[in-house]
């Protein structure tokens, strides 16, 4: 049973975007449309330059903050502040994830490459505000992101959560191959699996996913 292969575990870390919110809600549309607008306006770039940077950014570097930071040396707050300046009115509240959330053992933290203050908006437009015992944003990681092996390193050191026994919830498959080289059980969230190694599970649910973890 799926059951079995989680039964020790006492952490369970979530990522936020397209994770803790489905991504047919398109809250991301729009921070990427607000990510292009800060390139265009920053770098002097027409938008189709633009969009090829964040992409390029997002995958050389895991995130196109990462690749801005690396390449042209932007302040990171400004950036977070900017991009995360959406309407998260789109966002539907679901109770029955909160109760499955709740009803999971042991501590809930999420881990997002996004800023914490964020994070704490998109909870709270989600109905989750107060689920967490820790919400931690890349700030907390030194501004390197996930799938970066440093980030979950400095993230999982300050929480004090023991990696064989902690689980990992993610959208983007890249940032479970390190969780899983740690030791954690990982699950991928999204609408299409991606069959690898260190994914131990997919779901393109996350609540019916939690649902099946903690019926009795």
């Amino acid at each position: 049973m799926m059951q079995e292969h989680f039964f020790d575990v006492d952490v369970w870390v979530f990522d936020l975007d397209n994770t803790l919110y489905p991504p047919r809600m398109r809250l991301f549309d729009q921070i990427e449309v607000r990510m292009t607008n800060w390139v265009m306006a920053k770098l002097g770039v027409a938008r189709d330059h633009a969009d090829h940077l964040r992409h390029h950014y997002w995958a050389t570097y895991g995130t196109t903050l990462a690749g801005l930071m690396r390449e042209h040396g932007i302040e990171p707050m400004d950036y977070l502040a900017d991009v995360h300046d959406i309407d998260f009115s789109v966002l539907e509240p679901d109770a029955e994830l909160a109760d499955h959330l709740r009803a999971l053992p042991g501590r809930r933290i999420v881990f997002t490459n996004g800023d914490a203050a964020y994070a704490q908006k998109v909870l709270q437009a989600r109905g989750l505000t107060g689920l967490f015992d820790a919400v931690y944003g890349v700030e907390h990681a030194g501004f390197h992101p996930k799938p970066e092996a440093i980030a979950f390193e400095t993230v999982f050191a300050a929480d004090g959560l023991n990696p064989k026994r902690a689980a990992m919830f993610e959208d983007d498959p890249r940032n479970l191959a390190v969780p899983h080289q740690m030791g954690l059980r990982t699950v991928h969230i999204a609408p299409e699996a991606a069959p690898a190694p260190h994914i131990h599970h997919h779901a393109d649910d996350l609540t019916a996913f939690l649902r099946r973890l903690t019926q009795s």
